[in-house]
């Protein structure tokens, strides 16, 4: 695929997601109801009310564009045959915001013909906008931004992932080969994080959805790191169910150590 003048889709999609950030704070240890979407995933009204103004402004801008998003699921064509898809996680992180911890994001992504091509990424607790084209570096609130490239393995901060059951070495042996691990509660916002080096690492085994990655896995990519899945394959496929991807995210330097690591049994 050719590189793609997408200014005027960047900046729909940065004007959709500050949108939605500003629902957010505005109701930020204020909300009414907090509903279950399963025994330990909620959804608030927040979350609604984003994705709604999310959409508003994205189908007023294009409206023969096809989305995928968390809570309204797919419109039009299904994601792998829509030649433009836009890929929205209105709130994620939800848990977090729902219990008052600043760490959540809103992730708007742009998929043509089946590849990510465009993220944004707001933090709205920061008040920061991360974004990224193929091709085009990233950016957070319109600076060039880049990960940092640690020489040594033992100085990388990871934000780390695993099953509780069936992975007790290699989540040994990750965490005695890194300065530090963290689980943050928000897979977009910690992915972007690699784009400007707050975090070195992203590693997640499973438990994944494309709208948590698309967006920040473009901006990771863009600001220097491998991203792949957990096996070391293709890190973003459509045809995935949700809850169902893994992804393990680095500096070249130190990617393929990672998924050593991850694989060890």
């Amino acid at each position: 695929m050719p590189d793609l003048d997408l200014t005027h889709e960047l900046r729909v999609a940065s004007e959709a997601a500050r949108a939605a950030a500003a629902i957010q704070m505005e109701r930020y240890e204020r909300l009414e109801s907090i509903d279950y979407k399963s025994e330990k995933d909620v959804v608030t009204e927040a979350d609604h009310l984003s994705e709604e103004a999310i959409l508003e402004v994205i189908r007023s801008a294009f409206p023969d564009d096809a989305f995928l998003a968390e809570e309204s699921g797919e419109s039009g064509e299904s994601g792998a045959e829509a030649d433009r898809l836009w890929v929205i996680d209105p709130l994620d992180g939800t848990v977090n915001y729902a219990n008052g911890i600043p760490f959540f994001a809103v992730s708007v992504g742009l998929v043509i013909e089946g590849e990510p091509v465009l993220g944004v990424v707001v933090d709205p607790s920061r008040n920061e906008l991360f974004s990224a084209v193929r091709g085009g570096g990233a950016f957070l609130d319109g600076r060039p931004i880049h990960g940092v490239d640690k020489p040594r393995l033992i100085d990388t901060v990871v934000h780390l992932g695993l099953p509780q059951t069936g992975f007790v070495r290699q989540n040994s042996e990750l965490r005695h080969s890194v300065r530090m691990v963290r689980a943050m509660g928000s897979a977009t916002l910690a992915l972007a994080y690699l784009a400007n080096g707050r975090f070195d690492a992203y590693v997640q085994y499973q438990g994944l959805s494309t709208w948590d990655i698309c967006a920040a896995g473009v901006i990771a990519i863009e600001g220097g790191a491998v991203v792949t899945s957990q096996l070391g394959n293709l890190w973003f496929d459509l045809g995935m169910p949700p809850k169902t991807m893994g992804i393990v995210a680095a500096s070249p330097r130190h990617h393929h150590t990672f998924l050593e690591l991850l694989a060890a049994g």
